[in-house]
């Protein structure tokens, strides 16, 4: 058996160093169930984590295992001393699985998201009766997402047996567009309308689907009058999503709607520890402050400067110390660059402009309007790593087609217009410095 401890403890060395974005501290929890005849059954301490290694982990583990053993091994993980978790039961309803990192002990609380933390709490000591609904909304990488699965592990926590589902509006409106077609309405209808606690994440995707919202519409009754939790989030309040019906606007607002900021330098700091600290290695205060001192604009972009940092100590058996940071991170705006998101963007030219992000996403094609957002959709090119179909979904919903078009347009114009380059430049480099 020592034999096998020491194998496997080899094992979970060469896994970090193949993958550390997923490396996690609860790692050193993992036990060996069985490992003969070629196969590794790992223990884990819940269905949650065993899951998050099953999305993420698996080749990894196979592949340290037939490094270590020199032979064929396959991989298998499972709950030590449980059943099969409930959320294994009927997988195709969930796109969005609960990851075992975002529960409300590693969330961290700043005056940017305090009222959203309680609230969500609050709403998990009484689901259904406090803050029914729950609307969140903010920018991308700033906690919704975090928040979501907390408050479904709190509810799972407090009551076994609720019924949950958690899912984006895309694959709420999808399902619905199946059940059409399939003839099974009713049979979607009661997964939805039966539920204790319904989380829709981005329901910001519901405008301008007319008969998607009149389900949306009579589900919400449903789960309401039965005085069921209802949990939406989005990435602007009720009233700023555009072609929402009005009726749907005013039953977001019923409950709580609050908002999340961007961290401040001091919880940016707190978070990358919390985040260090969750992946199974320590770094000094100094070196804390310099990650968040470099990245200013969400909670992902902390994270990716900290899995480089974590990378380079692997590769180069260094210690993780400021000068090592530096190095790693490098002491340009490079981090600067990679920061940049499609909010921030749009902030900048609708300050310019002075037009409103409902005006940018509606159907309006006056000169005033079609042109800070076909400014929007090529700056949005240039400076993320987001797609045509995801740039267009943050303006309104439009297509790749639409996108390349305005791409084209702008570029075409700042060649030929030395107004719009220096626009451009101007839009550029005020974007870069987060002003």
């Amino acid at each position: 058996m020592q034999d096998t401890i020491e194998v496997f403890s080899e094992i979970l060395e060469r896994v970090k160093g193949f993958d550390p974005v997923n490396t996690r501290k609860w790692f050193d929890d993992l036990v060996v169930l069985e490992f003969e005849g070629g196969l590794l059954e790992v223990g884990c301490p819940d269905e949650a984590k065993a899951q998050f290694l099953r999305d993420h982990c698996l080749a990894n583990f196979t592949k340290a295992a037939q490094n270590v053993t020199g032979h064929l091994v396959s991989t298998k993980f499972s709950v030590t001393g449980q059943k099969p978790s409930r959320f294994s039961e009927e997988p195709s309803m969930w796109s969005l699985k609960l990851h075992p990192d975002y529960t409300f002990e590693n969330f961290v609380v700043g005056p940017c998201n305090r009222l959203a933390q309680a609230s969500c709490v609050a709403v998990c000591h009484s689901p259904g009766d406090t803050y029914n609904p729950l609307f969140l909304y903010g920018n991308v990488g700033l906690g919704k997402t975090h928040l979501q699965h907390a408050i479904c592990h709190g509810v799972e926590s407090r009551k076994k047996d609720a019924k949950i589902r958690f899912l984006s509006c895309e694959e709420f409106v999808n399902r619905f567009i199946t059940a059409i077609e399939q003839g099974k309405l009713s049979e979607f209808q009661n997964k939805f309308r039966t539920v204790d606690l319904l989380v829709i994440d981005d329901v910001q995707f519901l405008r301008e689907r007319e008969q998607s919202q009149e389900e949306f519409f009579h589900t919400f009754n449903a789960l309401y009058n039965n005085h069921k939790q209802i949990v939406l989030t989005a990435d602007c309040a009720p009233g700023e999503i555009p072609s929402l019906e009005e009726r749907l606007i005013s039953r977001f607002k019923w409950g709580l709607v609050a908002r999340l900021d961007a961290p401040s330098y001091e919880t940016r700091v707190a978070i990358v520890q919390k985040k260090a600290h969750l992946r199974g290695f320590d770094i000094s205060e100094e070196v804390a402050a310099y990650i968040a001192g470099k990245v200013h604009a969400n909670i992902r972009e902390l994270e990716g400067a900290l899995t480089i940092i974590y990378a380079t100590a692997k590769t180069s058996g260094q210690p993780i110390n400021l000068e090592m940071a530096k190095r790693a991170l490098g002491d340009q705006d490079i981090l600067a660059k990679k920061s940049v998101n499609i909010s921030e963007i749009i902030d900048a030219v609708t300050k310019y402009y002075d037009v409103r992000l409902t005006d940018l996403q509606s159907k309006k094609r006056s000169q005033s309007i079609a042109l800070p957002r076909q400014i929007c959709m090529y700056l949005a090119r240039q400076m993320t790593r987001h797609s045509l179909e995801e740039i267009g979904g943050h303006l309104g919903g439009r297509d790749h087609t639409t996108v390349l078009h305005a791409c084209g347009k702008i570029k075409d114009l700042s060649v030929s217009d030395q107004k719009m380059r220096k626009l451009i430049e101007e839009l550029t480099s005020s974007i870069r410095q987060g002003n």
